[in-house]
């Protein structure tokens, strides 16, 4: 749930959409945010689109995105917390993060990051993927001077090796603004994760031929993600061992915002019990 300014507008970078089943804490948290005007109903309706564009139309959940960015959420749900950002943390250990003692910590991250920070020879390093299960990809901007393409919501990319998503981000915050972001596929990611820009042309001339788009855009900007992404998921919600927790969108049935909220959720009331 990461957004940035690029160019002086908010741009969501990382999860396109979110859904929420009714009747689910997650929903519920859904439900105020929605009354509250920081998230709103955007699609039921995503496009399956090709190397030649959109090929045909899947309805299913409602999608819902924020007008502010989906980074807004994360700060309501934390504005009664006492947070301190900008800290960097090198070592965790049972009760404690670079010596500083903790009556538990947790680890919300991909696996391999995670690893990082524990002991060699930790149970809950040992459980952690490292890395070999997780998929890259970079998310790209690209800035139109005006909206030149058929209108759709997001978009799932089959059979192109460059790209898997497509999302009109204008569209998405409801501003209208001639912004699309692409994810890219894991193949491409691992060519550019030194250098994320170079992804930027590529990406481009795919966009280009499969929305038909006879002008280059006017701005752009890449955003890596080494760990975008399991390729599978822990069949646990979360795990918690000698006062260490990890949770996120790897545990649970599918990657997913509501699935990281969730296993989250599940380890919070699984400390408190404690």
């Amino acid at each position: 749930m990461a957004s940035r300014t690029v160019n002086g507008r908010t741009v969501d970078l990382g999860a396109s959409y979110f859904t929420a089943e009714p009747g689910t804490g997650f929903g519920d948290v859904v439900s105020g945010w929605l009354e509250r005007g920081l998230a709103r109903p955007w699609t039921d309706t995503v496009s399956v689109a090709g190397s030649d564009g959109i090929q045909r139309l899947s309805r299913g959940p409602m999608r819902y995105a924020a007008p502010a960015g989906l980074r807004e959420l994360l700060i309501d749900l934390a504005r009664d917390i006492d947070v301190h950002q900008g800290v960097t943390i090198e070592h965790v250990a049972a009760g404690e993060a670079d010596n500083h003692r903790y009556d538990a910590v947790v680890l919300a991250m991909p696996d391999p990051q995670a690893r990082r920070l524990l002991d060699v020879g930790s149970s809950l390093r040992a459980a952690l993927n490292d890395g070999s299960n997780w998929e890259p990809s970079i998310a790209v901007v690209l800035e139109w001077a005006a909206r030149d393409w058929q209108p759709f919501h997001t978009a799932f990319v089959n059979d192109v090796a460059e790209i898997t998503a497509l999302a009109d981000d204008g569209d998405r915050r409801g501003d209208g603004a001639p912004v699309l972001v692409a994810h890219t596929s894991a193949a491409l990611a691992r060519q550019h994760l030194d250098n994320p820009d170079g992804a930027i042309p590529v990406v481009t001339r795919v966009v280009g031929r499969m929305l038909s788009l006879t002008d280059a855009p006017t701005r752009s900007f890449a955003h890596r993600w080494t760990f975008a992404r399991p390729a599978a998921q822990h069949p646990e919600p979360f795990l918690l061992s000698d006062r260490i927790g990890v949770c996120g969108d790897a545990w649970g049935d599918r990657s997913s915002v509501a699935t990281a909220w969730a296993s989250g959720d599940a380890l919070g009331r699984a400390i408190a019990a404690s």
